[in-house]
């Protein structure tokens, strides 16, 4: 190694470290694949976790026993959740087929215009429940063999549910645990890492739920007054499509401005296209600025490429797992870049704090 130049010997160390990284990495996303039915509720568990800390903490200073306010805050979600699933999955189940219905007209008319391409716009409408379920099917595969994908959702939930239980309750004791676990003389670095990952998580959740809802509220509103059939679902469709970013928001979207072409015609089209865009206006220059100014921020195009990840990895739950995990990245990098980086205390440069006298 010495008859290398310096240059060479550094990229040499570079990619050492940046190989065993990823193969660090690629044996811990096969560890999780193995044991999937174990780390799919922990994660979910460690979201939800993220979402109630305000209301369990709201009960604490209420002066309520701690396992008390963590069932209460389990039960509270679980009334909220089912009752959003339910009206979710009524509203598609009622206005899925019309729809599907306004799909095909959609593409039946692109395809008196475009020809072929409009007639594979066809077929994928008319296939589009059978896409679905293969899709679904092939992001399921192979969770639990031989027991139906209902029952191993249920499974899942209800482990989660029991996780955030325990998360919630003994979420006093975490610090300590790590300080414990942790090599000797980083106990504060791991620490105060696990604070910043956990933080950046939480805010993603809170402020993505929140602005889903907004979003959801606001273009439903505007199809109901535009008369487009299935306003409800397809409101149901933007909620659901807001936790991926970016791409769920096209999606739903360009679903909603088919269907009001299909059965409304092109100025009504038009006007909800308006619609669409508008919501996402204020919420790329009003909501995300304010519900989301003390999260961590992270560029379109590594929000895009974790998604795609996530997709290629565990499909549609990897790809609404990407993201908040990202954050999680992204908040322990900012944590490190603080402490070692050039602006950090004691940096060559940067003046320590003052002495006392």
């Amino acid at each position: 190694m010495q008859l290398l130049p310096e240059g060479a010997r550094r990229l040499a160390a570079w990619c050492v470290v940046i190989l065993l990284a990823a193969g660090v990495g690629w044996v811990g996303v096969l560890l999780c694949g193995e044991f999937r039915t174990a780390v799919v509720p922990v994660l979910l568990a460690l979201l939800g976790t993220a979402l109630l800390g305000p209301l369990y903490r709201r009960l604490l200073r209420m002066r309520v026993n701690p396992s008390l306010a963590a069932a209460l805050t389990c039960v509270a979600v679980a009334v909220v959740v089912g009752g959003a699933v339910y009206i979710v999955v009524a509203a598609l189940i009622h206005t899925g087929a019309d729809i599907v219905d306004s799909l095909r007209q959609a593409a039946r008319s692109v395809a008196e215009h475009f020809g072929a391409a409009g007639t594979s716009l066809d077929d994928l409408a008319a296939n589009s429940k059978d896409l679905l379920a293969k899709f679904g099917g092939t992001a399921a595969a192979n969770v639990i063999s031989g027991v139906s994908v209902v029952g191993e959702t249920l499974a899942m939930a209800v482990l989660a549910l029991l996780l955030v239980f325990f998360f919630l309750r003994d979420s006093d004791r975490v610090a300590g645990t790590l300080r414990t676990l942790a090599p000797r003389g980083t106990a504060d670095v791991v620490e105060a890492m696990a604070r910043r990952a956990f933080g950046a998580v939480e805010g993603f959740m809170r402020g993505t739920t929140l602005i889903a809802l907004i979003d959801a509220v606001c273009i439903t509103v505007g199809l109901l007054v535009l008369r487009v059939p299935g306003a409800v679902g397809l409101g149901a469709l933007v909620f659901v499509g807001a936790f991926l970013p970016y791409l769920g928001a096209f999606i739903s979207g360009a679903v909603a401005v088919l269907v009001a072409l299909a059965d409304r015609g092109f100025v009504i089209a038009l006007w909800a296209l308006g619609v669409v865009l508008a919501v996402q206006v204020l919420e790329g220059h009003v909501l995300q600025p304010m519900i989301q100014s003390r999260t961590v921020q992270m560029h379109p195009a590594v929000v895009l490429l974790a998604i795609t990840a996530g997709a290629s990895v565990a499909g549609i739950l990897g790809m609404l797992l990407a993201v908040p995990l990202t954050a999680a990245v992204f908040g322990v990098v900012h944590e490190l870049r603080s402490l070692y980086g050039p602006q950090a205390p004691g940096a060559p440069g940067v003046p320590g704090p003052p002495e006392e006298p």
